[in-house]
């Protein structure tokens, strides 16, 4: 993928293309040959079968846990002195690192975006559609994104309602000149964030505008030169954004679904197949890094690793103030202690519930990234492995009541009044007005 926007969008358009005609060889053969039978009993041994794992990331404050995990030792704590955390450019540089795996010169697993482990496996998202079979481990937050609007709007103050933003990118428009949406990689977490919020207030966002792809630290750069009118991203590019006076935040993204699933710990199933004790290391690992990152004593230390030269490299002014959940907008409306902060371990989220996958699986069926008839609750069962975060919780004695009974978080609601119930993503569908369904 290249890192700069465009405006043709060959990744969506030409993937979405080729693995709609090409899904039903793919989910049939390649992709169920791949995952097997998933390893739901661990080893016998106890006994870890490799110190060393590469794990990628994003600049992205999101990614705290596995920073922590290396600055104040869990990983080695847990028999993984060897763990390497890698900086990855782009999504799609953690993709394509992904399918090489570390035997070829790329990672094993990654600080990731939730729906990319499934787009990967399934091939939507890869080179000429060859999936990758892929875990999912662990999540590493709830919320704590943020869609940012730029200065040329600062009158309007948007928030959650896009309807009077529309208005203004249509003037635009009309006018002669290009609007956009940027977002961090086709299909996930952002763009879906980015879609629904428009979409909500009648903003069509294959149609009204042309959706971009920009890496997360490229985002503040590119709205400067005006490559886009608005984004979704995490921070701490949000904040930079206001603190350069080039836009403002119109919202976090738990305004729109509270408490969302956002990022996971996703790995190479060939991986944890052949190291299944040193997956459950690295899962304990990262709860224990989680628990840290979630103090509020500790958010402030937490923001000092993550502003580092070698994590994020950006100024601690920038990550700081919202790293303790203290958002000021850019428009005069200030938050502090936001119930809408990221959250790194309280209120579950640690835990890869299955209903949040199938919401994100259901979201990219109605933009056409994947099939309509798509399998999805054998797809899931592939490729989430909550089996193992219980076992890491389990040995961790983790307190029940951070371990949730069920795979499913049950009915969730939406900021615009849809709900989406787990038992029937079909309703919740038919219910939305704007989408982009592919047979």
């Amino acid at each position: 993928m290249s890192n700069k926007p465009t405006d043709k969008k060959p990744e969506l358009s030409e993937t979405r293309r080729t693995f709609i005609k090409q899904s039903a060889a793919v989910w049939g053969s390649t992709l169920l040959a791949g995952f097997g039978a998933p390893s739901i009993v661990m080893a016998q041994s106890t006994k870890i079968e490799t110190t060393k794992a590469k794990l990628g990331f994003i600049a992205l404050t999101d990614a705290a846990p596995l920073f922590v995990g290396i600055e104040k030792g869990f990983f080695k704590k847990h028999g993984m002195p060897d763990v390497e955390v890698l900086k990855q450019s782009s999504w799609g540089t953690t993709r394509d690192n992904l399918v090489l795996g570390s035997a070829n010169g790329g990672i094993d697993g990654a600080h990731i975006l939730t729906p990319m482990p499934y787009l990967i496996s399934t091939g939507a998202m890869t080179a000429n559609n060859i999936p990758t079979p892929m875990y999912i481990l662990s999540r590493l937050n709830l919320g704590g994104q943020c869609i940012s609007v730029g200065e040329e709007y600062k009158a309007l103050k948007v928030g959650t309602d896009t309807r009077e933003f529309k208005k203004a990118l249509m003037a635009k428009k009309g006018g002669g000149k290009a609007v956009s949406a940027a977002m961090t990689f086709p299909g996930g977490t952002h763009d879906l964030w980015i879609r629904y919020w428009m979409a909500a207030g009648g903003i069509d966002p294959n149609n009204d505008l042309s959706t971009i792809v920009v890496p997360p630290a490229q985002m503040v750069a590119n709205m400067k030169v005006g490559s886009m009118d608005t984004f979704c991203v995490c921070e701490p590019w949000n904040k930079q954004l206001i603190s350069q006076k080039i836009g403002y935040t119109a919202l976090t993204t738990s305004e729109l679904w509270q408490n969302h699933p956002e990022k996971a710990l996703g790995m190479r199933k060939d991986w944890v197949d052949a190291n299944p004790n040193a997956a459950k290391a690295l899962v304990m690992a990262v709860m224990e890094a989680q628990m840290f990152c979630e103090e509020p004593a500790n958010r402030e230390e937490v923001a000092r690793i993550c502003s580092q030269r070698r994590w994020i490299n950006a100024p601690m002014t920038d990550i700081v103030d919202r790293m303790k959940g203290d958002f000021d907008y850019g428009t005069g409306r200030v938050v502090t202690n936001s119930p809408q902060q990221m959250r790194y371990w309280k209120d579950q989220a640690s835990y890869p519930f299955q209903s949040h996958d199938l919401w994100f699986l259901t979201e990219n069926q109605r933009w056409g990234y994947l099939p309509s008839k798509l399998d999805t609750s054998s797809l899931i069962k592939q490729v989430n492995r909550e089996d193992i975060w219980r076992q890491a919780a389990s040995t961790l004695k983790i307190d029940k009541s951070a371990i949730p009974a069920g795979t499913s978080r049950g009915v969730e609601k939406m900021f615009d009044g849809k709900v989406f119930d787990p038992k029937n993503p079909k309703a919740y569908l038919d219910s939305l007005a704007i989408k982009a369904m592919k047979a």
